[in-house]
């Protein structure tokens, strides 16, 4: 018996999780997949940029996942003991953003959430399973599982980490630069006598060997640069003493402790032959420098599966489809030259200020690392990430993302005046009164008076015209390309 879908769904890391939970709020049928019995319970990714805290809200998960996570939004240098810069301007500086921090949360949270959420809709991850071929037809893929289950889909998502097996199946070439710098990786509880605090520390030694990430609950994270390839948790350890001098650090207990090389790349095609996708590691790789890696899987999962609900749900072209690599492969290769100047910089500095040095990077390129300056468009307000910022009803306050729907396109109509409008099913019609009190209408002080506003359903703007030019046959239009 064959198993007929809509999209199938492989490897159930955070991304995969996250196309299939999207996928079945969309309307979808999803079947996803993956080698593990379960859930992540330890390690890996540590922090939620603020994109990705407003591209939560939008589907309801923020409320559960925010209050078990820390806010951080300051690092701060210290050298020889002493404190040298704190620095937190990059995120002061963000507009139409409420949540203006990392939270610091393992990735086992996020996972363990989509799981559950899964669950919960009779669309529970299919665990213990891999894949063994797929085939391109007329219908779109036929995938053949290690049990021996073949699934019909009419489009595949190769979410299956940076040694995809949907990747390599397809050839799709993935050239991998090695800059030769290893890291160490400690998750535990810490007893020292340095003070502990809310913020990312980084040490400057001979060079900017240690960093210290705050973490949920007890938990702190070290991330220690090693001079060679193999070595032990006390090697580690020692090093990270040598960086706090005089201060000292042990483990109490050790939650996790693991090495990874720096490896860089981006998959040649994110999507193949119509019908198949690549998304997060399986597409793109980085150090872990910046805090990317999740967050940019994740944003690939929203920026995709919207584009599959326009064409499996309400005919929307192929183009659409097409539109998920042009702006995504971008993004991932914006984000390596991020991460790559970063890791770069612990180990090369001209001045020898390493730590002084990565945090002026972080400064420069705090569009990519708090995820806000990701932008699809060089053309105006479009394809930037709409503003969000309260609004009332009567005495009832909310945000604008509050009001959004990731199932649908959203009009937005900042103004008075009255339009007459004839549009499709999948746009949700929001207006937006000014400050003067309308009962039971939304009313604000806002950036976009008089303005009307397409957004996307991933909260990036499709178009934006004054209310004095707007034209609903021009709406349609842009609909219709789609």
């Amino acid at each position: 018996m064959t198993i007929q879908t809509d999209i199938l769904i492989v490897g159930a890391g955070p991304v995969g999780l996250m196309c299939s939970y999207l996928g079945q709020l969309c309307g979808m049928r999803t079947v996803i997949f993956d080698k593990s019995d379960g859930p992540l319970k330890v390690g890996r990714a540590d922090a939620l940029n603020a994109r990705t805290l407003q591209l939560f809200e939008l589907v309801d998960l923020f409320d559960k996942i925010y209050p078990l996570g820390k806010i951080c939004n300051t690092s701060s240098v210290w050298a020889d003991g002493k404190f040298v810069s704190r620095q937190s301007s990059w995120w002061d500086a963000l507009e139409g953003c409420l949540h203006k921090h990392f939270l610091m949360i393992g990735q086992s949270y996020v996972e363990k959430l989509l799981d559950n959420r899964l669950k919960d809709i009779e669309a529970a991850v299919r665990r213990s399973t891999t894949i063994e071929n797929i085939e391109m037809n007329k219908e779109g893929c036929l995938t053949t599982l290690s049990n021996k289950e073949k699934i019909q889909s009419k489009y595949v998502i190769g979410a299956d980490g940076s040694h995809s097996f949907v990747r390599q199946h397809l050839q799709i070439p993935f050239e991998i630069v090695r800059p030769q710098i290893v890291w160490a990786v400690i998750d535990g509880i810490i007893d020292t006598d340095f003070e502990k605090v809310p913020e990312i520390i980084v040490f400057q030694a001979e060079t900017s060997d240690v960093a210290w990430i705050p973490r949920e609950g007890e938990i702190d994270r070290f991330y220690i640069r090693m001079d060679t390839k193999e070595f032990t948790l006390e090697e580690a350890i020692e090093k990270i003493n040598r960086a706090m001098k005089p201060h000292t650090l042990s483990f109490k207990k050790i939650v996790w402790f693991s090495q990874f090389s720096v490896k860089e790349s981006v998959a040649e095609k994110f999507f193949i032959q119509d019908r198949v996708f690549l998304a997060g590691d399986a597409c793109h790789i980085h150090s872990v420098n910046g805090g990317q890696g999740l967050n940019t899987g994740l944003a690939d999962a929203f920026n995709l599966m919207w584009k599959l609900n326009m064409t499996v749900n309400w005919g929307a072209t192929k183009d659409l489809l097409h539109s998920y690599e042009v702006e995504r492969k971008s993004v991932a290769q914006s984000v390596i030259n991020t991460s790559g100047e970063l890791v770069r910089s612990t180990k090369y500095s001209q001045q020898g200020t390493h730590a002084e040095d990565y945090v002026k990077i972080v400064q420069k390129r705090a569009g990519n690392i708090t995820g806000m300056g990701i932008c699809y468009s060089e053309n105006g307000l479009r394809g930037t990430r709409l503003f969000d910022f309260e609004v009332y009803s009567g005495v009832t306050k909310t945000r604008l993302y509050s009001l959004l729907d990731y199932t649908k396109f959203s009009l937005l109509i900042f103004g008075d005046t009255e339009l007459e409008l004839n549009i499709p099913e999948f746009v949700k019609v929001i207006r937006i009164y000014p400050s003067e009190n309308k009962e039971n209408h939304w009313t604000i002080s806002s950036p976009y008076l008089n303005q009307v506003i397409l957004v996307r359903p991933d909260s990036y703007i499709e178009s934006i015209v004054s209310l004095d030019e707007f034209d609903c046959s021009n709406l349609l239009s842009t609909l219709q390309s789609l």
